[in-house]
């Protein structure tokens, strides 16, 4: 059973390299997002950037940096497929992944007005807002000491290979491909 984590900037290409690993390598999805939404949700919270980071950065000081990761981590385990890992945001998360064995993190990263273009087409809960918000979420998520809130720079740092998006899709695809043949053998 192969893992690959995905980390990235905001609306670097994360969901691009997911959805060509689902659809073209047939790799199971598991979701830090979608998972912090049904907290988020149970909680009665509203679903956006905010409440993202303060449920994750509570349950991981709660119970461990690699909390969310770990629940995962345990159901792609009892599916026993290849499977993706969206969304690591600490270094915590990485080292726990790479304890397990056969894991390989991607890093994705693009110019920061084609992320932020990117993010009004794509439209979810928490892409609605403006550059300035943007840019300062995203700012806010790079780097810090504490180990149960994101540190993005840190976990680009930490990735197997890492993908420049700036251009057409199926380079990005193409470049993925072809990491996953040297990984692969």
């Amino acid at each position: 059973m192969l893992i690959i984590g995905i980390t990235g900037t905001l609306g670097a290409g994360k969901g691009t390299i997911v959805n060509y690993l689902k659809e073209k390598k047939n790799f199971r999805h598991y979701s830090v997002r979608a998972y912090l939404i049904k907290e988020i949700e149970k909680q009665g919270l509203p679903v956006n950037r905010d409440s993202m980071t303060s449920v994750a950065n509570r349950l991981r000081s709660q119970h461990h940096p690699a909390f969310i990761v770990e629940a995962l981590y345990r159901q792609a385990v009892k599916e026993g497929e290849n499977a993706v890992i969206e969304s690591i945001r600490t270094p915590g998360e990485v080292n726990f992944l790479r304890r397990q064995g056969n894991f390989y993190l991607f890093a994705v990263d693009a110019d920061p007005k084609i992320r932020y273009e990117r993010i009004k087409q794509r439209g979810t809960e928490t892409d609605h807002i403006d550059f300035e918000t943007f840019l300062a979420n995203e700012a806010r998520e790079m780097t810090t000491t504490d180990p149960n809130k994101q540190n993005l720079a840190k976990c680009i740092e930490m990735a197997d290979f890492r993908f420049d998006n700036n251009g057409e899709v199926a380079a990005l695809y193409a470049e993925v491909n072809r990491t996953l043949k040297n990984i692969l053998g």
